[in-house]
């Protein structure tokens, strides 16, 4: 097994992606799947971070748009990944990995306060940390929210898991002639209006120099390599 490049990373989910072919909900194959992956990577020494979005259960945006409260929506959806943060870590324990949950909302029945410090010295300790219910605020997205606790954390890079094998020009489930980038800049995502991640997001990587790797997490043994630090998919610097 090659060395991996990185000390520590901050791995970000979509919680969409935990529901498989069923569309919502939690799919038991595909977050073993998941937790077998990045077991794989953590064996090799990687400390990891991960957020997990909630878009298998509740998506706060959508809801607002057809008239709810933005400020409801978004503490329903910040539950909602505090739902994926608990079968995350129920998945990965069983593969005997260390892991423990930091929620930005403090519910002490379930989870830890979110605590820098306290995340840090989990990572240094060998744990695993995931980082549930985004920053704690409305109006921010777990993008955001990946992209905060990375930089608080001192991550070396954002590994960002889609469905799809990285950046495109377009749409690749739309266009047979989409050209994936290999490499691209800050601003040419900002620019091109690419849906890699929010523009909060980005601009907050560009000002802190924070890279951002994308990959495709539906092929086994893609979020291995990428957190080993293998050229895999789209990275952003």
């Amino acid at each position: 097994m090659a060395q991996p490049v990185y000390k520590r990373v901050l791995l970000k989910l979509s919680g969409e992606a935990l529901a498989g072919g069923d569309g919502s909900g939690i799919s038991p194959e595909v977050i073993r799947q998941f937790a077998e992956d990045i077991k794989e990577a953590h064996d090799s020494g990687v400390q990891i971070g991960i957020v997990i979005g909630g878009g298998n259960i509740f998506r706060g945006v959508a809801a607002s748009a057809q008239g709810m409260d933005r400020a409801s929506s978004d503490y329903m959806g910040m539950l909602a990944t505090c739902i994926n943060s608990l079968a995350l870590q129920d998945a990965l324990e069983k593969f005997n990995v260390d892991t423990r949950v930091q929620s930005a909302i403090e519910m002490a029945a379930i989870s830890e306060p979110y605590i820098r410090r306290r995340a840090i010295r989990h990572l240094e300790k060998n744990r695993l940390v995931i980082f549930a219910a985004g920053t704690g605020n409305p109006y921010f997205t777990t993008d955001t929210a990946a992209a905060l606790r990375a930089m608080e954390i001192n991550a070396d890079i954002i590994l960002k898991a889609t469905k799809v094998d990285g950046i495109f020009d377009k749409d690749p489930m739309k266009h047979d002639d989409a050209e994936l980038f290999e490499h691209i800049s800050y601003i040419d995502v900002l620019n091109k209006n690419l849906k890699v991640m929010d523009s909060t997001a980005i601009s907050l990587c560009m000002d802190n120099h924070l890279p951002i790797r994308t990959f495709n997490l539906t092929v086994k043994g893609n979020t291995a390599k990428a957190i080993r630090g293998e050229n895999i998919g789209t990275i952003v610097e």
